[in-house]
């Protein structure tokens, strides 16, 4: 049994620790633009955001779902949830491999001439970082109009 709420400022802790132990980007974790979602013992075991950028495109981001509840279908439903409430276009970065679970939420990948220029310039630095490292893995930028 689950439940999701808005995140409160007594969250910010636990969003940060989630976040830092799925080692994904840390930054621009403001609590007030979260949802979260919480086990039955009231412990938050998921969260994400609809994070703004500053050339006007709206982001996915920092989806956490606790290993102990993954496999559950709770990021499909806190995807669900920050889906519908926003409004417009709305972008995201995920590995390529996560890229079919996207594309049954309604996202397509999209290419270098369709991003808004924060994801080009993200994507741009990602691919110098993959060239470097070669795990393998590839960053894919998609869109859900």
């Amino acid at each position: 049994m689950i439940s999701l709420r808005p995140a409160v400022a007594n969250d910010a802790p636990h969003i940060r620790e989630l976040v830092r132990t799925a080692q994904i980007n840390p930054l621009g974790l403001d609590w007030q633009r979260f949802t979260v979602v919480l086990a039955a013992n009231d412990e938050i075991v998921a969260c994400g955001q609809i994070k703004p950028h500053r050339d006007g495109s709206h982001e996915l981001a920092s989806l956490v779902v606790d290993p102990a509840y993954r496999n559950q279908g709770i990021a499909r439903i806190l995807v669900e949830r920050l889906i519908a409430i926003h409004e417009g276009d709305l972008y995201l970065m995920c590995r390529r491999s996560l890229g079919d679970f996207y594309k049954k939420l309604g996202f397509e990948p999209i290419s270098n001439h369709e991003m808004p220029p924060y994801f080009r310039r993200v994507s741009r630095l990602a691919s110098l970082v993959e060239l470097l490292q070669r795990e393998g893995e590839t960053l894919l930028v998609m869109r859900k109009t």
